[in-house]
């Protein structure tokens, strides 16, 4: 939304203009200035500019007719023909009202003139009698031209690209967003009816025509629009408004690819949805926390940031204003979490900018702390920013491209779609991903399976959901520097396991894995590659827990199954110590097993040492992978 114009501060009529002549000798002129007077009233602009031109091609001196072309050229945001009229009027009449100053100091800075504007608010801010509102709004205007002229000068790296003719036209697009592998995205576009969701997949580094995304989303006589979609592809959500089920004007609404579908929308409801309106929602990796933008009582301005988050019965708890350190008296929107769960970007237009919305960057101070304080935001500086209007931001999960829709790039027409490398001091954490087909090993069909996600540091899933049902596919992002646990489950099937540990310092490469589940069945065999102990000791570590879980609930889903866990080593030492210690991590697994009340019958365990390596010895890799504690199904 454009600045809110202040009618008593900045939109003139011929009563604000007190002792100043506003009348013109020329009958003519005044005739169309008294006319313009009655479309200014009855809120028809574009007719009154008419009559107002006519007035001053009468008389060129009419002073208060150029004050009030300005004027209405300033509310239609046409500023440069604003400029030129408030411009007319000082040149007339340097003290025919402080108000043209103000006038012309917006104008020029809706234009990009920073150095004479910073001179005409300045000016105004010198009048006496202002009042408190005007001292506020002028106080502002300075700090933005203040800061607009230091960031020209430190100008920021930024050579857009557009993105093809697979998904600009001659059309409006804008609002993108990309999966986590880059493969896939959505995009609002403009048609001749409203606006609806277009989707393109990256094939051999170019992207397919465009095609609108579902019937089941895409309505005629409805918008669709300021939509996100999570990391994996798989959740949609959305704004709708004016909907026969919208609580409000505009609703946030959510809908799950089904494989072969999206599924119908669905209103998330009370309390994020309420009478009022709420739009641009952004979902974070692990799919519990949404941020959104919302009008509710309890904001600090016009279009504040707010936050939800999903509680573990399935409903979203109420949602909390991001606080001082982002919003504003004005508006904040467009908010885009990075899947590295610490980045936010918005856009703003009451944090220093160069004029209407800019776009900004904060991150967490303390992330994983359940009340989270946010850095200053800050600007992404010119010419990312501009004295127009700058929303809309999408970045990769790697962190090194930004998405964004702009009309002044050049293109197919209107607003198209570009991409740009994001200077590094402005990127969130590097985000890798890893990318699973999940399948039965005998007849290799998908299957759709739980796949689960746990940073073991914290012990919080940072994925959680079901493979698609068609495909057997899943996507989940993962931040360098933790490691992750990987559980895939399917009743009647054997669980597998995996482990991840993303590298900090190297560079950050997605995994690309097959799942091979295997059903339940004498022989079966899975490694527990999440069960950790200390070097040459068998004491579990406490990350083990988790693997250990999944463990317990397999035996408890399969009451008539009996395992053993065996313990093996690589041929590092010698083989008694390492027949020994095989044996006391195998038992130690058991133990724990017991003392959670998993039968003893169902259970024993046998330590092989060195002697049934899967890999030679050679590497350091191999030798990882011998040591490995697993379980083997005796009976069924």
């Amino acid at each position: 939304m454009r600045k809110i114009l202040l009618l008593s501060l900045l939109f003139c009529s011929a009563l604000c203009f007190g002792q100043k002549v506003t009348t013109s000798q020329n009958k003519l002129a005044q005739k169309s200035y008294l006319q313009a007077n009655k479309y200014i009233g009855d809120k028809a602009y574009n007719m009154a500019i008419t009559e107002l031109k006519k007035a001053v091609s009468e008389d060129n001196k009419f002073t208060a007719a150029f004050q009030q072309l300005g004027d209405l050229y300033r509310r239609i945001e046409d500023y440069p023909n604003a400029v030129s009229n408030y411009r007319k009027v000082i040149e007339i009449d340097p003290e025919f009202h402080n108000l043209t100053y103000f006038g012309l100091g917006e104008s020029e800075l809706n234009t990009g003139d920073y150095a004479n504007a910073l001179l005409h608010f300045r000016k105004y801010a010198s009048f006496p009698g202002l009042s408190d509102e005007s001292k506020i709004r002028t106080a502002k205007y300075i700090a933005d031209c203040v800061f607009s002229l230091e960031a020209i000068k430190k100008p920021v790296s930024f050579k857009p690209v557009n993105m093809g003719p697979g998904i600009n036209s001659n059309q409006d697009e804008y609002l993108p967003v990309i999966t986590a592998d880059e493969s896939k995205i959505i995009f609002t576009k403009k048609t001749s009816n409203n606006e609806d969701f277009f989707t393109s997949v990256k094939n051999q580094e170019k992207w397919s025509a465009a095609k609108a995304l579902s019937a089941n989303i895409n309505t005629f006589e409805f918008n669709e629009g300021a939509q996100c979609i999570s990391p994996d592809g798989n959740y949609l959500f959305f704004t709708g408004c004016n909907r026969p089920d919208g609580l409000g004007r505009c609703d946030i609404y959510v809908s799950k690819w089904e494989g072969n579908e999206w599924s119908r929308p669905f209103n998330l409801g009370a309390p994020i949805n309420t009478p009022g309106w709420e739009s641009q929602p952004s979902i974070s990796a692990d799919g519990r926390t949404l941020y959104f933008v919302s009008t509710r009582n309890g904001g600090r301005g016009g279009y504040d940031l707010w936050k939800s988050d999903l509680m573990a019965e399935g409903s979203w708890s109420v949602p909390v204003n991001l606080g001082p350190e982002i919003n504003t008296a004005y508006d904040e929107q467009s908010p885009f979490i990075h899947p590295d769960d610490q980045t936010l970007y918005f856009s703003s237009n009451g944090w220093p900018g160069l004029g209407s919305k800019d776009l900004f960057i904060t991150r967490k101070k303390n992330p994983g702390e359940q009340k989270i304080i946010w850095e200053k935001p800050q600007n992404l500086g010119y010419p990312i920013n501009t004295f127009g209007e700058e929303s809309g931001l999408s970045i990769s999960s790697s962190g090194c491209l930004a998405f964004f829709a702009s009309d002044k790039q050049g293109g197919s027409g209107g607003f198209d779609i570009y991409s740009f490398e994001m200077p590094e001091n402005l990127r969130p954490k590097s985000v890798t991903y890893v990318k699973g087909l999940v399948f039965d090993k005998n007849n290799k069909q998908a299957l759709e399976a739980k796949v689960q996600i746990i940073n073991l540091k914290t012990s919080s899933f940072t994925f959680d959901d079901f493979t698609d049902g068609v495909a057997g596919e899943f996507l989940a992002t993962m931040t360098p520097g933790n490691s992750f646990a990987l559980n895939v489950s399917k009743p009647g099937y054997m669980f597998y396991s995996q482990n991840f540990t993303p590298d900090l310092k190297g560079a950050v490469k997605p995994y690309l894995i097959e799942v091979p589940l295997q059903k339940v069945e004498v022989g079966g065999m899975v490694v527990l590659n999440n069960i950790f102990f200390e070097t040459n000791k068998f004491e579990l570590l406490p990350e083990s827990k988790t693997e250990l879980g999944h463990l317990i609930t397999f035996l408890r889903e399969n009451p008539t199954v009996t395992i053993e866990i065996a313990g093996h080593t690589d041929n590092v030492g010698d083989d008694k110590s390492n027949q020994l210690l095989s044996e006391n991590r195998a038992k130690t697994v058991y133990d724990y097993l017991i003392f959670n009340k998993v039968k003893a019958p169902t259970l024993s365990f046998k330590g092989y040492g060195e002697s049934a390596p899967v890999m030679d010895n050679s590497t350091e890799e191999n030798r990882k992978n011998n040591r490995r504690t697993e379980f083997k199904i005796l009976k069924k």
